[in-house]
């Protein structure tokens, strides 16, 4: 893909009404305390395995659940994430304190429940490390280019001036959209 291609689908992205992502991600700072970490921690394992739109509709009765003490079970009836859910928010305050003291912190990312080797850059994205996350949508995109994901969004966001993450949340959307 060339930057023209990129910059093309990021303005189709942003006409689409998906300027929200962009900035995020542009805006994205390092996550400020244990309660952020945790939100973000708790999203991407509802994301996984998801399409983010059906991940929307049942993040709402989770957070209902969390706020009100409630079982996670009861409302998200996948019983292994709803346990992760459970035990990050339980945990907040150490799992934060681990990742802040984390030499590699990708790599300590992988010891959450429920995250692996892909969610694991989802969720640095979402707590401000700039990365890509080579998902479904990513690689399919990156090999039809010849690259892979981490080359492909490095090479746009050198050209372009945007922010690995932003690269990747444009490639992504444009994926998720069915544009690419």
């Amino acid at each position: 893909m060339n930057l023209t291609d990129y910059i093309k689908i990021k303005h189709e992205i942003i006409e689409r009404g998906y300027i929200k992502d962009i900035l995020w991600y542009t805006r994205r700072k390092p996550c400020p305390d244990a309660e952020a970490f945790a939100t973000q921690a708790i999203w991407v394992v509802l994301c996984a395995g998801m399409k983010e739109q059906i991940a929307r509709i049942i993040e709402k009765r989770v957070w209902t659940a969390i706020m009100d003490g409630g079982r996670i079970d009861l409302v998200f009836h996948h019983r292994g994430k709803a346990k992760a859910i459970e035990h990050i928010w339980k945990n907040k305050e150490n799992l934060f304190q681990e990742f802040s003291n984390a030499e590699d912190k990708l790599e300590y990312l992988v010891t959450l429940p429920w995250i692996g080797d892909i969610t694991k850059f989802h969720l640095a994205k979402n707590l401000g490390l700039d990365v890509c996350k080579p998902d479904r949508h990513l690689v399919r995109i990156a090999s039809k280019y010849g690259m892979d994901p981490d080359t492909l969004c490095q090479q746009l966001a050198k050209g372009s001036g945007d922010r690995i993450s932003v690269v990747d949340v444009v490639l992504w959307r444009a994926g998720n959209l069915g544009m690419i």
